[in-house]
């Protein structure tokens, strides 16, 4: 579905029209220039890839700065391809911005956790722990067996434990977009979106 990338700038509140205080996220989003058009053939399937944040030409790799060149559009940070069913309304160089989207509806937004470095499993992944009394010293934060005895004798894979947390690609669905502000390209997003402040979103509108 179409959609646009955008940074992550912040929360903030604001009430809504029933009087209760929500949680909003505040996204820049696009303006997102249209580098290619992918209508089929040879690809096998109609898309279109879009960049945001203008970058000088030298800062990305030799291939990439062909891509910008061919298009006649100017260098970008990033590119994203949005499949979508009809790309005849579109045309290179055409910009997409926050007026795609509506307030009222939903979206889905994806991007990058927060890195936690290493963690214990209860940090990690929820545990509860170990008993606290009955003699327990040292088990307040320990994951408890890992089931090697004399059957497995051996830990399976993805068994949870500790390890690095954070720093992976993580979606968010469905949430609501409460307000579009076109003059400063904003999007208000109801709820939390992945990553920290200044950190790269792609904000997709929902299939039906």
């Amino acid at each position: 579905m179409l959609g646009l990338i955008g940074k992550k700038i912040g929360m903030t509140q604001a009430f809504d029209d029933q009087g209760n205080l929500v949680v909003l996220t505040v996204v820049e989003a696009g303006p997102c220039p249209v580098v290619q058009i992918k209508d089929g053939a040879p690809d096998g399937y109609s898309a279109l890839k879009v960049g945001f944040e203008e970058v000088p030409a030298h800062r990305l790799s030799r291939p990439v700065q062909g891509v910008f060149k061919k298009a006649g559009v100017a260098s970008h940070r990033m590119l994203k391809e949005f499949r979508i069913g009809d790309v005849s309304h579109y045309s290179v160089g055409d910009s997409l911005d926050v007026g795609i989207f509506e307030p009222g509806e939903r979206v889905d937004v994806t991007g990058c956790s927060k890195g936690r470095g290493f963690q214990g499993s209860v940090k990690r992944h929820g545990f509860h722990g170990g008993p606290k009394t009955h003699g327990q010293s040292d088990r307040h934060r320990a994951p408890g067996s890992i089931g090697q005895s004399s059957y497995p004798s051996r830990v399976f894979k993805g068994m949870r434990m500790a390890g690095h947390m954070g720093a992976q690609q993580v979606t968010v669905k469905g949430l609501r977009v409460v307000r579009v502000d076109k003059e400063r390209n904003l999007l208000f997003l109801r709820g939390a979106v992945p990553g920290g402040r200044g950190s790269t979103v792609v904000i997709q509108k929902r299939g039906n």
